[in-house]
């Protein structure tokens, strides 16, 4: 197993499709993972879905002194925070420009940026300390190609990811780009890369259709779960596209 050892990994956006699928692929690599959401009743049955030994956890990402709390809490159950999946998220989109509203911009900034801000500045420090940390988000092929409808997604995406981008280089600076006494890369954080994610309640919902360049949750899993096997200097910086 990665680092010698079982690690303790944070599912965060963890009641969705996405977020049990991850869990569950984590947790069949050997990893103590920690899956967490808004609402209480739907974490607990996104965590029994995921499978035993799946800790749910409740918490407003979007608030930084609820992070704190959450890290306190894992901190005091698990000792240490090598991993942070994080899909949280959400679509919002209009026709045009002149249509983007403020309601919407304000739901993507809170999911998209504001969640991913507080839980990197809160959790940079133990995933850097790590020997094997790791941080990876979901982002989209919108951003290197925007739609007028989707300008207020992709912007948010794209605000995402150079956040991302910047954690990464903040992993450089203390490990192997550090001036004095450089270490072998250890910790990383990386960008998924998906035109739109399926699963299977999607697909038995519409038998037909075939989601073309569609991302299954079950490719993002094995993705995620994949990145603690792969050396950090290879994923640090990196944007690793899943779609097809």
């Amino acid at each position: 197993m990665s680092a010698g050892r079982p690690l303790n990994v944070l599912v965060t956006g963890g009641s969705g499709p996405s977020g049990i699928a991850a869990a569950r692929a984590l947790r069949d690599a050997g990893h103590r993972v920690f899956t967490v959401g808004s609402d209480a009743a739907r974490i607990q049955a996104a965590a029994a879905e995921a499978g035993s030994g799946v800790t749910p956890l409740v918490c407003d990402l979007a608030s930084l002194a609820g992070v704190r709390d959450l890290r306190a809490a894992v901190i005091a159950t698990a000792g240490s925070v090598d991993g942070v999946i994080h899909l949280v998220g959400g679509w919002r989109g209009a026709k045009g420009i002149a249509d983007q509203s403020d309601d919407d911009w304000d739901f993507l900034e809170r999911n998209a940026i504001t969640t991913l801000r507080n839980v990197t500045r809160v959790f940079f420090d133990d995933l850097a300390a790590s020997d094997a940390g790791r941080f990876a988000m979901v982002s989209s092929t919108a951003v290197a190609a925007p739609t007028a409808g989707g300008a207020s997604y992709a912007a948010a995406k794209a605000a995402a990811e150079a956040w991302t981008l910047a954690v990464a280089d903040g992993f450089r600076r203390v490990q192997s780009g550090r001036r004095e006494d450089p270490v072998e890369q250890h910790s990383a954080a990386a960008i998924f890369v998906v035109k739109a994610l399926v699963d299977p309640a999607m697909r038995a919902k519409a038998p037909e259709r075939t989601f073309p360049g569609f991302t299954d949750v079950a490719d993002l899993a094995a993705a995620a779960a994949g990145l603690f096997d792969t050396p950090a200097g290879d994923l640090n910086g990196r944007r690793l596209p899943l779609d097809r």
